[in-house]
């Protein structure tokens, strides 16, 4: 299977943002790709308010996405923000789930990310409910687990991927940048590449600088680097810090072949 990661900059504005989806999902198709996977935040940058956008998974944002999707006859993976939701199942209204949405002719699928970024100075879980599960979907015979961004320095939900089938874990991220960032980004994706024996999809907003778009504050605004990486831990396709398309070949006998050389997922113990 031919997939894309588009590695966008959004900001604040969501419609303009739906235009960056609809432009990269275009070029995506006609470069032979039935996936497109865009980062976390694609709705809305962080560093900007949320509550006043977040929508449900029935809102006019994400079914202009599977429109986008359905018309070109692609699936599309964005990062999006859903209202949040109290123990007792109701409608949290002072915060929001950070969600990735998976919509194409014939896939539907949402994720919650479930561990919250409250790190390096960042308090996500100030405005953001947690997710409480960790979800596949299937497309075209292979199946996929996702990840948001934070999830990615914690193996447990890649592994229980894996369990549920995966022989794809797909991660969005708008990464924090600060010194050794970008290099734990690719430590991470590799890692957990092997951890799994699965390819790992890691998509990352891209580094605003790179665009000469100044930020302010604290809030992790992407650092680039979107990568493929392979079962065994090799750095298949990678990007630069700017905006970019990139395109990778996934062949699932690569995942059983990584399973039969390195079973760790048979060989593992539960302490």
């Amino acid at each position: 299977m031919r997939i894309a990661l588009a590695q966008v900059v959004t900001g604040r504005d969501i419609s303009a943002n739906l235009d960056l989806v609809e432009k990269f999902a275009r070029e995506a198709k006609e470069g032979g790709a039935e996936l497109v996977v865009f980062p976390e935040a694609t709705m809305r940058a962080f560093g900007n308010s949320l509550l006043d956008i977040a929508e449900p998974l029935e809102g006019p944002w994400a079914t202009k996405v599977r429109e986008i999707a359905d018309g070109l006859g692609i699936t599309v993976i964005a990062g999006m923000f859903t209202p949040g939701q109290s123990a007792d199942g109701s409608e949290n209204r002072r915060k929001v789930r950070n969600t990735l949405l998976v919509a194409g002719p014939g896939v539907e699928a949402s994720y919650d990310k479930v561990h919250l970024f409250d790190a390096f100075g960042f308090a996500e879980s100030d405005t953001v409910d947690a997710g409480t599960k960790a979800v596949t979907f299937e497309l075209g015979g292979i199946s996929f687990g996702l990840a948001t961004c934070y999830d990615i320095r914690f193996p447990a939900l890649f592994t229980a991927n894996a369990d549920l089938g995966a022989e794809v874990n797909i991660v969005c991220a708008s990464w924090g940048a600060g010194p050794g960032k970008v290099d734990q980004w690719r430590l991470l994706a590799r890692a957990r590449a092997v951890d799994t024996t699965t390819y790992v999809l890691a998509c990352g907003q891209g580094d605003p600088a790179a665009e000469g778009i100044e930020t302010k504050g604290s809030a992790p605004t992407g650092v680039g680097h979107s990568a493929v990486v392979s079962p065994f831990g090799e750095v298949l396709e990678e990007l630069d810090g700017g905006t970019g398309l990139l395109f990778a070949d996934l062949d699932p006998a690569v995942v059983k072949e990584a399973r039969t050389k390195l079973p760790v997922l048979a060989n593992r113990h539960e302490f």
